[in-house]
């Protein structure tokens, strides 16, 4: 069914020269599908929102043995992705966004479960982070309630994880993700029904034990006077306040955003359902469909949250991780001004903060990137037709190329590989992260190939190609600061398509530098480069041209 919601600004500027423009975005969760479509109005500035869907497909219902996701519930999923993309093309939505959270990023088959989706609905599904989804449930918050400057705590409580996160109106400053969610505490620790007291308490004492560490990350960070409001979103939360204003108001709200409960009613709440069988919880006013079978679970990970963060009340915001998917898009698309938030500064900060962590040599890494960038935008519509989102993976793997030094000099090159699929670059899909990995293992030695079980995992042919081509690029531009001095101030990129040709024109710093070693690395790495790009590459030293006044 099409729920209809009226639209709230978003508190940062747009451009006023896009015209409205209709985009859905769909949440493949571990309990349910969801999908919101919104038309972005740049002149208000605002997006409405004018259509969800949502769907209970449980993909977190795994296989207990091997923890692939089950082939029934993969069809399931399927079907309402199916039916979504339908309902998005009868609001003709020009684009449909989709992520993929803990059930499909822990799942073994999950990576073939996305290419299947692609496959079957030519829907590319970002496989996303755990510090990554809070990051984009952070953005859909914000835009959705106004922060005054202040900041605020918010948590949302998923099917198979917990998002906690503190942030203000200008950024997000800690950003948590534990594995524990309403589908996956059911599923793994509750066998009884009603639930045994012996169950209760270890649901508690675990939910509590896994929260800490977040919770300690968040008031780590807390400056002397803050006080945060608590922010709560996500169906566990939603429905708890539901059953809380059909009890205390005798209705439920047209929306529940900004509605408020204290932490002593969910205390008397989770006590009453804890004495419930799932049948008698169905039939709680408020309660929806399905939800029953985990809200236990769910509300106790929230009572234990709060009581460690010290909040003695919740306010609800009905906007979340596919909200935050929209204004991400923005982000990436241009279509928010606002510096502080913009997409490229988040994942810039992050390769830098990555970079400094793993001790990388940064004047050398921003002189390799800036070489790669340079060669790329050189040869773009020449011998690639790569994007600006391209060009962002290669600077972020040139940045990164050397990190492996950190594990060890001996094939570094596979510890970059390593070191930067395990670190959670934020604004970065699952994939991307796997790309950049990838074109950082391949600055050196053997190129690319389908035995290599990381370039494998590639399943798309365009991301295989991606690594094949900006791989090459990287090869050249490592070369060109081959001593790490600066020897190298530019390089010019000639082609000659008949003779398939590649000049590079090498300008040294010092007149005086032969660049001999530069030169030496160039010949030695260039023939990954000529094959990939099917040409002769000529690398040329230009003489410096030396002003006499």
């Amino acid at each position: 069914m099409v729920d209809t919601a009226t639209s709230a600004s978003f508190s940062v500027g747009l451009t006023t020269t896009d015209l409205q423009r209709i985009i859905a975005a769909i949440d493949l969760g571990t309990n349910s599908l969801h999908m919101v479509i919104v038309r972005i109005e740049p002149t208000l500035p605002a997006f409405s929102i004018i259509a969800r869907e949502k769907e209970t497909v449980r993909l977190g219902d795994r296989d207990l043995e091997t923890g692939n996701l089950k082939p029934e519930v993969m069809k399931r999923a399927i079907a309402a992705l199916r039916r979504f993309q339908d309902v998005a093309k009868t609001f003709n939505a020009e684009t449909q966004i989709a992520v993929a959270t803990s059930a499909v990023r822990e799942a073994p088959n999950g990576r073939d479960f996305l290419h299947q989706i692609e496959t079957e609905l030519a829907l590319e599904v970002d496989l996303i982070s755990g510090t990554e989804e809070a990051r984009r449930i952070y953005l859909g918050v914000l835009s959705g309630m106004e922060f005054n400057n202040q900041p605020h705590m918010i948590i949302d409580i998923g099917g198979g994880s917990t998002e906690i996160i503190l942030g203000d109106s200008h950024e997000e400053r800690v950003l948590t993700s534990t594995k524990i969610g309403a589908v996956r505490l059911t599923t793994e620790l509750i066998t009884t029904d009603p639930i045994s007291t012996a169950e209760f308490d270890y649901l508690q004492a675990y939910s509590r034990g896994m929260l800490e560490r977040s919770v300690e990350e968040v008031r780590a960070d807390l400056r002397l006077g803050e006080y945060p409001r608590l922010v709560g979103t996500a169906g566990t939360i939603e429905t708890l306040a539901a059953i809380h204003a059909r009890e205390h108001l005798g209705f439920i709200p047209s929306t529940l955003n900004g509605y408020q409960f204290p932490l002593r009613d969910l205390r008397e709440l989770v006590a009453r359902l804890q004495t419930m069988s799932n049948v008698e919880r169905a039939t709680v006013p408020g309660m929806p469909e399905k939800r029953s079978e985990v809200i236990l679970a769910g509300a106790v990970i929230l009572q234990e949250a709060m009581t460690l963060l010290g909040c003695e009340a919740i306010t609800v915001c009905e906007r979340s991780l596919r909200e935050g998917v929209i204004v991400d898009w923005m982000l990436t698309h241009g279509l928010i001004e606002d510096r502080l938030r913009y997409q490229g500064s988040v994942r810039q900060r992050s390769v830098l903060k990555t970079a400094k962590k793993y001790h990388v040599n940064l004047s050398h890494s921003d002189r390799v990137a800036n070489f790669a960038t340079s060669i790329f935008d050189q040869t773009s519509c020449i011998l690639h037709n790569w994007d600006n989102e391209t060009r962002q993976l290669l600077w972020s793997a040139a940045i990164l190329h050397n990190c492996g030094h950190y594990v060890s000099h001996s094939a570094h090159h596979k510890h970059s590989y390593y070191l930067v699929r395990n670190s959670e670059l934020l604004g970065y899909s699952e994939t991307e992260i796997e790309i950049i990995a990838n074109i950082a293992r391949y600055q050196r030695k053997s190129p690319p190939k389908k035995k290599h079980e990381n370039y494998r995992i590639l399943v798309n042919k365009e991301h295989r190609l991606m690594v094949d081509q900006l791989s090459a690029i990287l090869r050249l531009a490592t070369a060109l600061d081959r001593r790490q001095i600066g020897a190298v101030a530019r390089v010019h990129c000639d082609y000659n398509q008949q003779e398939k040709l590649f000049k590079l024109r090498i300008h040294p710093s010092n007149p005086s530098d032969d660049c001999a070693l530069e030169l030496w690395s160039l010949d030695y790495s260039k023939e990954v480069f000529e094959q990939e790009f099917n040409l002769k590459v000529s690398p040329i030293l230009e003489p410096t041209v030396v002003k006499v006044s």
